[in-house]
């Protein structure tokens, strides 16, 4: 498939003064004006064409309750509600980590409030989520190894086999992707568009926000987190861990993948362990 170019879509979508916010492997993002109002506008990478289009789904699914608005979409470009204000992370780096948990627990719960509609084949299932896991671990046991991803994908296995409270889930919900807007409150945005148990959403909110080692590796803020979600989000206790085990797991093994470093997930697993 031909490649859309910036101009292509404003053209389509009557969009004027593109100005370049930000360039990640998934795409090319933009501020820009349209009916007079700023917008954003994600032109997708070849790889963004392959992970964003469930994230669309998402949104749809959503319908501006919780998330930002999807305007506009197609293959190969996404037109987004802007939403300038801050994230949820400078409230954690000012002390305030309990007010950020609560306030992304309220954020999940609207999501998780959405009807699927007719999206739930543009969505990804949580048994392929974890497919990377589930394949570091069966390489891990053909070596004769019972290593914590062996571990992390037998209990990934018995969540999965009997699921609760099924919903479309954000599937990469992390104290960056909620931001403030001035009229329409905490809203999350760049979801990945996945479907299966919300207690699932909740698990990612243990490793971040990011640079704040101290804290987050810290049993005292596991359980006080756990124990907030619990309550927020009316979730167990033992299953939010089991999942934040599993997920840190699943973490471990994209780092891998990925050619980065898995110690910090798997550093948060050994304590949840």
């Amino acid at each position: 498939m031909e490649s859309k170019n910036l101009e292509h879509y404003v053209q389509m979508w009557h969009l004027v003064n593109p100005q370049l916010l930000a360039q990640t492997a998934t795409s090319q993002v933009y501020t820009v004006e349209h009916k007079g109002e700023t917008v954003v506008l994600k032109l997708l990478t070849p790889i963004g064409v392959q992970d964003e289009q469930s994230g669309a789904a998402a949104l749809r699914c959503y319908n501006g309750n919780g998330a930002v608005r999807l305007l506009n979409s197609d293959a190969q470009a996404h037109l987004l509600e802007y939403v300038p204000g801050a994230s949820v992370v400078p409230l954690v780096l000012e002390g305030h980590d309990a007010d950020a948990t609560r306030i992304i627990a309220g954020v999940l719960n609207q999501l998780h409030s959405a009807d699927i509609g007719g999206e739930q084949a543009g969505l990804v299932t949580l048994e392929r989520r974890f497919r990377s896991l589930f394949n570091k671990a069966k390489a891990d046991q053909q070596a004769g190894d019972q290593t914590l991803f062996v571990r992390a994908a037998l209990v990934a296995r018995d969540l999965l086999a009997v699921p609760r409270e099924v919903c479309v889930l954000h599937g990469d919900m992390h104290h960056e992707n909620v931001r403030y807007h001035d009229t329409r409150g905490w809203l999350a945005f760049d979801p990945k568009g996945v479907y299966g148990e919300r207690t699932y959403d909740a698990a990612n909110i243990f490793c971040n926000p990011g640079g704040v080692t101290e804290l987050i590796e810290s049993e005292d803020r596991i359980l006080r987190t756990a124990d907030i979600l619990a309550q927020e989000m009316k979730l167990e206790v033992p299953r939010i861990l089991a999942f934040v085990f599993a997920y840190c797991g699943l973490s471990a093994a994209w780092s891998i993948e990925d050619g980065q470093n898995p110690e910090p997930a798997i550093r948060i697993a050994e304590l949840v362990e």
